[in-house]
């Protein structure tokens, strides 16, 4: 499988990255243009997230961290986030129960669409009853709700 990244010439126009990336960018228009009618030809693109999104997402993770009573340690609240989030596989426990392991978030797992989309299933999921009562056992609803509140708040500005 060829490996393309392209980008906006100062001219406008589209070109591949580099020596190998102007190659690959060529053949592959080639082989677009060849097309007969009726032929195929796949392609797969992806495009890149965004470290700013990215910085903000850890940034929100991080001050929710601070905020929050139940998780040590950060790595495992983000963990904790990305199953609550639905973005896990269920696979069979010790115990022949099924458990949740949450998929990768590396940055080369995911583009920025599918980033975005899990960062808003994160933040829909820390709205819940489940998630504030977990994470501020000894807060009343209305207090939780408020904590979740302020951190949106901060990181929504």
């Amino acid at each position: 499988m060829s490996d393309l990244v392209i980008t906006k010439g100062d001219d406008g126009k589209l070109r591949g990255m580099g020596e190998a990336g102007e190659r690959a960018y060529a053949k592959w228009r080639k082989a677009v243009e060849a097309l007969q009618p009726g032929e195929t030809l796949r392609f797969q693109w992806w495009m890149p997230r965004s470290p700013r999104h990215h910085g903000l997402f850890f940034a929100k993770l991080s001050a929710l961290h601070a905020m929050q009573e139940q998780f040590e340690d950060v790595d495992r609240l983000r963990q904790w986030l990305t199953v609550g989030a639905g973005y896990c596989e269920f696979v069979p426990g010790p115990t022949g129960r099924m458990v949740a392991l949450p998929q990768s978030i590396a940055w080369h797992r995911l583009d920025e669409a599918e980033f975005s989309e899990l960062h808003g299933k994160v933040d829909q999921f820390l709205w819940t009853d489940h998630a504030r009562r977990f994470l501020w056992p000894h807060l009343s609803d209305q207090q939780s709700y408020a904590m979740v509140e302020t951190l949106m708040q901060e990181f929504n500005r």
